[in-house]
């Protein structure tokens, strides 16, 4: 029924994700503000972070492989390595296997620094999502996994 209370609510659902969306990334932003790093400097860093945990991994990620990761245009993730490189938090070597292609891993400088920003959020996504009861934060991951990409 398209003047139904459900049918209001559901026509808003976009503007009501939107706004919970510009709100914690705004409070993202702030957070990452004292480390010196920007949202896509810290999902980078994460990135790389986590393929080091990986046993399977090799010695870094190909910039390629880091784009993937991160959905944006390989052009763009150079300008964000670039950006972790002149804060010595990456490191960049060739790749063994093809020399025309370069590897970027965290510097051990790079890896404190994830794991500190990493503990920071965690405390910022308890605080944030703790106004959710425990049944509602997984009604929202649930959700959320759903409409994400696969």
């Amino acid at each position: 029924m398209p003047n139904s209370p459900d049918s209001a609510a559901q026509g808003d659902l976009s503007d009501l994700f939107h706004r919970a969306f510009r709100a914690l990334r705004h409070s993202w932003v702030e957070q990452l503000a004292p480390f010196d790093l920007t949202p896509h400097q810290y999902r980078a860093m994460a990135a790389l972070a986590k393929n080091s945990l990986d046993p399977s991994s090799n010695d870094g990620l190909r910039l390629k492989d880091v784009a993937h990761r991160l959905r944006i245009a390989p052009r763009s993730a150079t300008e964000v390595i670039d950006q972790l490189e002149d804060k010595d938090l990456v490191i960049r070597t060739q790749d063994p296997l093809d020399r025309r292609a370069t590897l970027v891993q965290l510097s051990p400088a790079g890896f404190d620094l994830s794991t500190k920003v990493r503990t920071a959020r965690r405390g910022h996504t308890e605080e944030y999502f703790g106004r959710l009861t425990a049944r509602d934060r997984a009604e929202l991951a649930r959700i959320l996994t759903q409409l994400g990409p696969e």
